[in-house]
């Protein structure tokens, strides 16, 4: 049973459980203490200070962020001494900030800026002390920004304990103290996955993705240009969380509308390649069982993954599955498939994604991504920028009717929905394997082993007496773990499903803010329900694709597929 005590707060008695800090305690019952450098699902590291409070018996002020209760505690948020305190605290931090706030990329939701409106900050008063630095745009998916940088330690945080890619460190002390890749580098030459995650626990303008949306605005007012769109599966339960509505709200149909008042000519779904890669990545599993092929397969949809694995396990890439993701098949059948169907040359298609993700900026970049004859993918803009294009062009998403995906490639099941969760890519191809493999109807289509999220998941699977083990690992964390297995001969596994971002694409670096555990698990929750309301749910009874193979592809594994849809990858330096 657990164990409670009495503290008081503001003069207030309050029940609370033993062992939590103040900070904790206070939130409980609805009392706000301001927060920096503390993130939910993250260590505590009580170096902003932005968080202290007075407590009766102790000289100095203390971090409620890493300050136990204890019974009796008498604590003070609000008096006159922790105002002053906070306040100067934020005027020190903004003493080296610059002053942007009307231009900042992060002006609408900066917590710096939220903090300094709730405590009275009116006027800077000392000048900046230390001179500007260059801005980092040396990828195609994330700027630094290391002037609005306030060193609250996030992104390191998440880069080294999530990710365990190790790219961002504290350096120096005081005033010159900086948070940046090791010995001044820019991200391009480290090993950075380009993943996005210390964009999406910054809570300023230091990291952000790199803004796209121009490009496509001007795209969109070419007269010359046939403009398609296509939309992954999870920016339909995070978009209306972006325009202001609950974490996990449904808005597939709205989303489409929004897109057409956007201006572009066909609406798409990427879900329609998801279920395409089943196919696919299906048939090579069961072509790498039947030949003794490399085990396990390892899926290739995430490019954070792809990236991850060439820097740090290029011995391994052989166990990668070659189907490239969704949204690069998508971008070689539009400027082929769809340009011949629709009779328009594909010099003059614009194919723009919508995703969860920043390193599909940098995918869709990659050299090897141009087997249309023209580069598959133009343009990516992640949730946030889809959000902001919204924005400027006034529409109001929750008054929109409901729309529907264009045809052919607007087409898609439930299985390539549910793509976007951790487990997901797994459970969709289970779903056609053991139909593949059995004949057989699956009696229940959930495979529940694979969902949730928990870091690493591993299931046996009985496809008509022969067992096939799985498993599953969202996180870099996790990939890592399974990988060293694989490494070690320790892993006896058939298939492994890994997804770059915790929680998978639901949880990208290119997601609405604030993105913790309880957001994941709504909008995990949502597309589960998006793939139970689906009159289709296997990725093989898509009569759109079923049509592609027979008008267009042939077969699975086939001369086209293999040079429309799989790719190679390449060892990358550390």
């Amino acid at each position: 049973m657990l164990k409670t005590i009495d503290i008081h707060i503001n003069g207030e008695t309050l029940c609370v459980p033993e062992n939590i800090t103040i900070l904790e305690a206070a939130k409980m019952h609805g009392i706000k203490i301001p927060t920096l450098c503390h993130f939910p699902d993250q260590r505590v590291k009580a170096n902003c200070r932005v968080c202290v409070v007075e407590v009766e018996g102790n000289r100095n002020l203390v971090a409620s962020c890493s300050t136990p209760v204890r019974e009796g505690m008498k604590v003070r948020t609000n008096s006159a001494r922790v105002r002053e305190t906070v306040q100067t605290i934020l005027e020190l931090i903004f003493a080296n900030h610059p002053q942007e706030c009307l231009t900042c990329i992060r002006n609408a939701n900066c917590e710096l800026r939220q903090l300094a409106a709730e405590h009275g900050i009116r006027e800077i008063k000392t000048d900046m002390s230390t001179p500007l630095l260059p801005l980092d745009n040396s990828t195609p998916s994330i700027v630094r920004d290391p002037n609005k940088c306030i060193k609250c330690g996030r992104c390191a945080e998440v880069c080294h304990q999530v990710q365990t890619t190790g790219i961002l460190y504290s350096h120096y002390r005081g005033i010159n103290g900086a948070i940046t890749p090791e010995y001044g580098k820019t991200l391009a030459e480290v090993a950075c996955v380009l993943c996005g995650q210390c964009a999406a626990v910054c809570p300023v303008g230091a990291i952000h993705e790199k803004d796209d949306t121009a490009a496509v605005w001007a795209a969109l007012e070419n007269p010359n240009k046939h403009v398609v769109v296509q939309v992954a599966p999870a920016v339909r339960v995070s978009i209306a969380e972006e325009m202001g509505q609950a974490p996990g709200t449904i808005a597939v149909g709205k989303l489409v509308t929004a897109l057409r008042r956007l201006g572009f000519n066909k609406v798409f779904d990427t879900d329609f390649t998801a279920d395409l890669t089943i196919l696919e990545e299906g048939n090579e599993l069961l072509q790498r069982l039947k030949n003794g092929g490399t085990l396990p397969m390892i899926t290739s949809c995430s490019p954070g993954w792809i990236k991850f694995i060439e820097h740090n396990y290029p011995e391994q890439l052989a166990h990668l599955s070659t189907c490239k993701s969704p949204q690069q098949m998508f971008g070689a059948l539009a400027k082929t498939y769809y340009a011949e169907k629709s009779g328009i040359d594909p010099k003059d298609i614009v194919v723009v994604s919508i995703m969860p993700c920043t390193a599909k900026k940098y995918e869709c970049t990659r050299p090897e991504m141009k087997s249309s004859g023209y580069q598959d993918v133009d343009y990516v803009l992640t949730t946030r920028e889809f959000g902001r294009m919204l924005r400027q062009s006034g529409v109001d998403f929750k008054a929109l009717a409901d729309g529907e995906f264009d045809n052919p490639l607007g087409i898609s099941t439930g299985a390539g929905a549910i793509f976007c969760a951790t487990g997901g890519v797994m459970e969709a191809a289970l779903r056609t394997v053991y139909e593949v493999v059995t004949g057989k109807e699956l009696a229940k289509l959930e495979f529940e082993s694979v969902r949730g999220l928990e870091g690493i998941k591993e299931a046996t699977v009985d496809l008509d007496g022969l067992p096939v083990k799985v498993a599953v690992a969202h996180g870099l964390a996790n990939a890592r773990k399974v990988m060293d297995k694989i490494q070690a001969g320790e892993a006896d596994y058939a298939f492994v499903e890994v997804m770059c971002c915790p929680g998978g694409c639901i949880g990208g670096g290119g997601q609405p803010y604030v993105t913790k555990r309880e957001t994941r698990m709504a909008r995990m929750d949502a597309i589960y329900q998006v793939d139970e309301n689906m009159p289709l749910r296997k990725s093989h009874d898509n009569p759109a694709v079923q049509q592609l193979y027979k008008d267009f592809l042939k077969e699975p594994l086939g001369e086209k597929s293999h040079h429309l849809l799989h790719t190679h990858y390449q060892k990358r330096g550390l």
